[in-house]
Formats: C-alpha cells, sequence, structure tokens
C-alpha cells in the first residue's frame, strides 16, 4: 500500500448512522486479540484497526463508554448498539473494529493476542506475530 493510501482516512457509521468514527491509521495492519473479554464482548475475536490517539468520533453524545478494566473502556452506540471502540487508557489510544470501516479491506492481519485463551474453534491463516496474555501484560508494564 503507498504512503498516499496509508494516509487516507477511514470512516465509518454505526448500524443507525448516530455515531461516525474517522481515524487515519498509520500502518495498513489488523491486529486481533483471543482474550476471553473480547469473545465476550463481541461473540469473537476483536479484529483491531489500530486509530491510535487521532480517532474523530461524531455524534459523540450517543457513545456510551463502558469501563472494562482498570486501564480500558470500550464504547458503543447507545441508539443501536454497535461495539465502536476499545480505548486504552494509559495510551489514550483508540483500536477500532476492523468491520466499522469499509476502506479497510485491503488491510493485513499482522498479529495476534492472548493467543492462550483462543478455543479450538477458528484459527486464522495469515502468519501472524502471536503472543500469550502473560506476554502483552509484560510489555504493558514494562514503562511502569
Amino acid at each position: 500500500m503507498s504512503e498516499t493510501a496509508r494516509a487516507t482516512p477511514l470512516e465509518g457509521q454505526c448500524l443507525c448512522g448516530a455515531v461516525t468514527l474517522r481515524a487515519t491509521p498509520a500502518e495498513p495492519h489488523l491486529d486481533a486479540c483471543h482474550c476471553t473479554m473480547c469473545r465476550t464482548w463481541g461473540g469473537g475475536p476483536f479484529i483491531a484497526l489500530p486509530a491510535g490517539r487521532e480517532l474523530e468520533i461524531g455524534g459523540a453524545e450517543h457513545v456510551t463508554r463502558y469501563a472494562s478494566s482498570e486501564w480500558a473502556e470500550r464504547g458503543f452506540c447507545r441508539r443501536c448498539g454497535t461495539h465502536l471502540f476499545y480505548f486504552y487508557k494509559p495510551a489514550g489510544s483508540y483500536a477500532c473494529l476492523a468491520g466499522f470501516f469499509p476502506g479497510a479491506d485491503g488491510f493485513t492481519l499482522t498479529s495476534e493476542i492472548f493467543v492462550d485463551q483462543q478455543p479450538p474453534y477458528y484459527h486464522f491463516t495469515e502468519a501472524t506475530t502471536r503472543k500469550t496474555g502473560a506476554e502483552v501484560i509484560a510489555e504493558m508494564t514494562q514503562g511502569e
């Protein structure tokens, strides 16, 4: 993907149209989280588009944030229930559901986390970087 394509903002909206998101990902890649909390939240792995700190949220008055842990919030549309984002509080960064953005079709799955919590009934075929929950937590707490 060209530098110009990477800098192109992606836009999407929730099912009812009350909330819009606009993100400009730094790289054209996706991440997958297999943790129990993400799978409970969305019924399967969280296929995330890293949106960084600059996520533009239109219709913010329709967004409900749920504090799912001490370090994270999950956002959803309070009108239609569409899952919008995962917000990592220590870094102030967002990860959005890849399917929210029609323009992300050309992105590539490059990493998977909490692979030790992945159930045996699904697998991805892409060659990815795979980390256990312990590895992810260790990386998160290194700078503290």
